[in-house]
């Protein structure tokens, strides 16, 4: 599983399905800037992996990625699903993820502060 923690403000979201839409669309474009916002702090944590560089962008090609589920959990804290459908390039598996992002109210938008993955 890899989780990003403490990932800061996405850009501004006035719901939390605002927020999903966003991430889904930022997932698609491979654009982490817009997922985690500029001058976010990510620490990366794969369980039994020591830490890597950047992997290109042609090592995986983006399939499919939909909002599995939206959830406010409390006032101002809530959960975002995407199921994720990628291959490996060279390959034509289609492998599948599930991302979790949890996210945090501050005013009146929503800001990401993590998000895991995994199987």
């Amino acid at each position: 599983m890899l989780a990003l923690v403490g990932v800061g403000p996405l850009h501004a979201q006035t719901t939390l399905a605002d927020a999903a839409r966003a991430a889904q669309a930022a997932w698609l474009a491979h654009d982490s800037q817009s997922l985690v916002g500029q001058g976010a702090t990510l620490v990366v944590q794969i369980p039994g992996a020591n830490p890597s560089g950047p992997l290109e962008r042609a090592q995986a090609v983006e399939r499919d990625v939909r909002i599995h589920g939206v959830t406010e959990l409390a006032a101002g804290n809530g959960v975002v699903e995407l199921v994720r459908e990628y291959t490996v390039g060279g390959t034509a598996d289609v492998r599948r993820e599930t991302i979790l992002l949890r996210y945090r109210q501050t005013g009146a938008r929503w800001e990401l502060t993590e998000l895991r993955a995994g199987p």
